[in-house]
Order: C-alpha cells, then structure tokens, then sequence
C-alpha cells in the first residue's frame, strides 16, 4: 500500500471549491484503514487528476499534477484483507491499486426493550420504507465540486460518544451497526455545518426525526438527525460553523442529542476522522 504522504495533503485545501482557503497547517481527515474508516491511498501523478472507483463507486480525489490521492470510504461491512482501488487516466489502460483493509472489532450492545420498539406496524413499516428509498436517493448525491476542506468544525459542543459501529442487539435480534456519532447536549442548543456545503435534503423521518443533509462536494456529505428545528432549505448554501438548527429528540431516541453522520463514496464512515480530536 502506498500512502499519500502527509506534507503534499496538506497543500490540497489551496484554491478548492466552495470556500476560501485553508491555512496549509489545518489538520486533516485521518488514515484508518478498517471497516467504517477512510483510507488515503497515493495513486501516481498525472497533468490530471485520474478516475478512481472503489466497489464500483467513484471515489474523492485531490492533489495537483505532482502526485494525487484517493480518499476512500471503506464500508462497515467490508471483509479485512485486501482491498482495490481501480485508477484510470486519460490514454492509459487501467490500473490497479492495492491496499489493505485492517480488522476491527466495534463493541456490542444487547438491549431488552418493549415488542412494539423492534417490530413496526404496517403503518410505520410502509412509511419506512417510503422513506429508505427517498433517502437512499439522497445518499447517492455526488457533485462535482471539491470539498473545501477534509477537517470538520464540531456540529455541537458536547460529550461524543464512541458509538460508531456499535452493533445492537434489541431482545435478541440483530440491527444495523450504529452509522454515526451521538453528541449529547441539551434540547435548543444550536447545530451548526461541519464544513462549506450545500443542503440537499430537510425532512422529518419515522427513525431519524427532523433531519438534514449536506453536500461538501465529490461524494463527501454529513446527516444532522433528531433536531427539534431546522433553520435551513434544501438548495441553501451554508458556510463551516453556520447555524442549520437545533438539538431535539425527534424520531427514535429515548432523549436529546446530536446523531452526526458522514457518508464518502456511499458509505457510512467514522465522523471522528474529520473531527479534532477532544480534549
């Protein structure tokens, strides 16, 4: 595997759609090669930035001609072992980049809760699976824009919990690894954008609450869920640290916070790679 070395990404922010520039000592999304992390791979340079996919799905690439980097989503799902990163430039056959997927072993939560919180009505089954196909539609946005910056702002003050990949057990039964962070703080507190981007979605959902999405550009988006407000229209273009809304406990949740999620090429990824680290 070869990886992107640290001094060129930093240089990526300079002059990148969407927002002005990063100083070049600004922190950046972190390498971890494992289900639900982000790998930085080194794929070569070329006069132009090559197309890269993983799993079928295009994937980030940023650089200059002197050298270029995919920034790869790697699936919760995805086996460890070794991975491809299919690399095409403009007159070259394709090419194929290895790297390796690391294990991981996210905690385990065994829940005993009421019949009517694991098994859904035909009324809320219908509506959720409404909402899952509008949603998946959602997920799949990809605009060409470049993100202006690897490196988020916190959406909310607060404790965040290590919940990422947890997988939950509810009476016995098997459920989705935990696709984001939870942040708790208290119900009003304002939310605010990770990044530059552009809103692509605002609705209230059976699971998920009042909710919103935004663009960063290149397959990079972030989901803001349980709010109590939203304070922003799809198609409005919001700016890192600009208020979106505030923390609820709308949808599924026993209490008020922040569910935070960050989806790159598709998938789900730890929200904690984009974020600085707590104190």
């Amino acid at each position: 595997m070869r990886l992107f070395p640290l001094f060129r990404l930093l240089g990526f922010i300079t002059g990148l759609a969407m927002s002005a520039a990063v100083p070049a000592a600004a922190p950046l999304a972190q390498h971890r090669s494992v289900p639900g992390g982000v790998a930085l791979i080194d794929v070569g340079a070329s006069p132009r930035a090559p197309e890269v996919r993983y799993g079928g799905e295009p994937v980030l690439v940023l650089g200059d001609e002197q050298g270029w980097t995919a920034v790869i989503g790697i699936g919760l799902n995805t086996t460890p072992g070794t991975a491809n990163a299919l690399v095409r430039r403009a007159g070259e056959d394709e090419q194929r980049i290895g790297f390796k997927v690391e294990a991981h072993r996210y905690a385990e939560q065994h829940l005993k809760v009421p019949a009517a919180k694991v098994d859904l009505s035909k009324e809320d089954l219908a509506r959720y699976q409404r909402e899952r196909a509008h949603l998946a539609g959602v997920a799949s946005t990809r605009s060409a824009a470049l993100p202006a910056s690897l490196r988020f702002a916190p959406p909310v003050p607060g404790v965040r919990s290590s919940s990422f990949g947890l997988r939950r057990f509810f009476n016995g039964q098997p459920r989705n690894p935990h696709s984001g962070m939870d942040i708790a703080a208290p119900a009003g507190t304002a939310v605010a954008a990770a990044a530059d981007g552009r809103v692509i979605d605002t609705g209230d959902y059976f699971f998920n609450g009042q909710t919103i999405w935004i663009d960063h550009g290149s397959g990079l988006l972030t989901m803001y869920c349980h709010l109590s407000a939203i304070d922003v229209r799809t198609g409005d273009i919001v700016r890192a640290g600009e208020q979106i809304g505030a923390v609820g406990a709308t949808g599924r949740v026993t209490g008020p916070h922040l569910h935070f999620s960050v989806s790159l090429n598709r998938v789900m990824v730890d929200p904690a790679l984009f974020l600085p680290a707590t104190p």
